[in-house]
């Protein structure tokens, strides 16, 4: 019954980074996703998502997979993630990265599988001074 807080605590967080964000300092929880969350601020592609179908649990894996593509993946190379209950999964692909001023940027897209539907996201993410990414509109 103590669990129930934190996981409301959790789908509310998550919630707000894909209303408002969340910045690179943000409190968010265990190591791995508090730095994908605040590792792209804003939340990435899979918080613009919507309906894609996916639980807050699989829209932190997925962000996890953004992040590692956007931060170590070389260009053109498939970040994958997949939820082995639900069977969801999705690739996420980033582009070489290119300069703009003073700041590394990428293009990348992800593509998610859940309940029989794929869905195909694209957008452009720039490095901050304080090391993370700032997703483009």
């Amino acid at each position: 019954m103590k669990l129930l807080p934190v996981v409301i605590c959790f789908g509310l967080v998550l919630q707000g980074c894909a209303v408002g964000g969340l910045g690179r300092n943000a409190a968010f929880g265990a190591g791995d996703a508090e730095e994908a969350v605040s590792g792209i601020v804003g939340g990435g592609l899979v918080m613009r998502a919507g309906d894609a179908g996916l639980t807050q649990r699989e829209r932190v894996t997925a962000l996890k997979a953004e992040y590692r593509a956007l931060e170590t993946a070389p260009g053109g190379q498939m970040v994958t993630w997949r939820d082995d209950n639900s069977g969801h999964h999705g690739t996420v692909t980033a582009r070489q990265p290119y300069r703009v001023g003073s700041q590394d940027c990428r293009a990348y897209t992800h593509t998610i599988e859940a309940d029989g539907r794929e869905r195909t996201l694209e957008g452009t993410a720039c490095r901050n001074q304080d090391g993370s990414w700032t997703l483009l509109d």
